[in-house]
């Protein structure tokens, strides 16, 4: 049995082979938003009616004649992919322009467009780039996507298969409630993810960054000077770091979690709103979204389950008798008091807990809960299951 993934190493292109990497994702650049265009002309363009335009395009244009092909119809794919996607992702908008100033390169090539000789990556037009093998490939691969990051940095990601290696043997559930002030509070508190405050620590260097680009800045329709340049670059490692920071330390949480517990119950918490409250720049430090993902994707590959719970009520909700509060508790309250049976915990931690026994049950309903956390108290054990149960909500918070 094995599972399909992205191998990604750095790439160390020199100035011709960059420069043929440029020219070739200016064209497809220029498909892309040709595509757009014919969208929001009215004209409806599929896959198939793309491609047939892409020929007689490349029939009567030299320049677009000299690209690969094959990248070409991969961006065509990939904006018929994003389209469709528009319309049955929710929250999902419709393709939007590519502009030169602000979009990364990024190409795709199948197996008809690349291969590997001498440990070198090999591009239609005689394009060679030398690839730094940080690992071996476990297999060969079907396809390869070279993107540029914000630092100016080329990789390549492989798509292959790899032999699936079952998780570890383990016992016992964990609920998982998110939060600015930790990130992650679980139902022990032994697996909690704290606040690390990666992007605060480095804030007065992203500021001096900042105000030296202010300074360089030359008017509209000059080109930006050296300074500017290396300022930008400045700020662009800075806050770099600090992503890669935070993507390391929710892989290494999620990775614990995962091989200790069978049922992961995950607050269903989607961190958008914050962006316009006061806490907005905390909560984009904490990083919420991507060690939820993180989380969800590793219980998914392991084979645990993993069951989505909505936030309704969940912070209201006691762990213990399974009683509603009569009022709301703002942000400043961060212990929860139970009217009815006493029970006194921290607030996160108490609706971790109740996550978990409405998992357990398997309803979200908050009057079903007193019945949940006395299933989960007997220890019931569940089967893992591929796909990720969403519980129905059943109000706000």
């Amino acid at each position: 049995m094995g599972e399909t993934v992205r191998y990604t190493y750095r790439l160390r292109p020199g100035a011709t082979a960059e420069a043929a990497l440029l020219a070739e994702w200016g064209r497809c650049r220029w498909l892309w938003n040709e595509a757009v265009h014919q969208q929001r002309s009215g004209c409806r363009p599929t896959f198939c009616k793309l491609s047939k335009l892409l020929t007689e395009a490349r029939a009567r244009s030299s320049w677009l004649g000299d690209g690969s092909q094959v990248a070409q119809q991969q961006t065509l794919r990939t904006y018929a992919l994003a389209l469709q996607h528009s319309f049955k992702v929710k929250g999902r908008g419709r393709p939007r322009v590519k502009r030169r100033k602000d979009s990364l390169p990024s190409l795709e090539y199948t197996t008809r467009g690349f291969s590997i000789r001498d440990r070198r990556l090999r591009l239609p037009g005689g394009v060679s780039i030398p690839v730094v093998w940080s690992r071996e490939l476990p297999s060969d691969p079907t396809s390869v996507r070279i993107y540029q990051d914000t630092l100016g940095h080329w990789y390549a990601s492989f798509v292959v298969r790899r032999e699936f290696t079952p998780a570890p043997e383990a016992e016992g559930a964990i609920g998982v409630d998110w939060g600015v002030t930790t990130t992650a509070t679980t139902t022990d508190g032994a697996y909690d993810l704290p606040y690390h405050g990666r992007r605060k620590r480095c804030a007065a260097e992203l500021a001096r960054a900042h105000r030296r680009m202010a300074r360089r800045r030359r008017t509209k329709g000059a080109p930006p000077s050296n300074g500017y340049l290396r300022a930008k670059r400045q700020a662009a490692k800075v806050a770099k770091k600090a992503a890669r920071q935070n993507t390391h330390d929710a892989r290494v949480w999620a990775k614990k979690v995962v091989d200790n517990h069978t049922t992961i119950a995950v607050e269903d918490f989607k961190p958008t709103f914050l962006a316009k409250s006061r806490m907005a720049r905390r909560a984009a430090d904490a990083a919420i979204g991507a060690a939820k993902r993180e989380l969800v994707d590793r219980g998914l590959r392991a084979g645990r389950k993993v069951v989505l719970v909505p936030p309704g009520y969940t912070t209201m909700t006691c762990s213990q008798c399974g009683t509603r509060a009569k009022h709301r508790l703002g942000l400043g309250v961060r212990v929860f008091r139970c009217d009815t049976c006493g029970y006194t915990a921290c607030r996160d931690r108490n609706a971790a807990r109740t996550i978990l026994a409405t998992a357990e049950r398997g309803r979200a309903g908050a009057d079903d809960v007193r019945h949940a956390i006395t299933s989960f108290r007997d220890g019931g054990r569940v089967r893992s299951e591929p796909e990720i149960p969403r519980l129905p909500a059943v109000g706000k918070r």
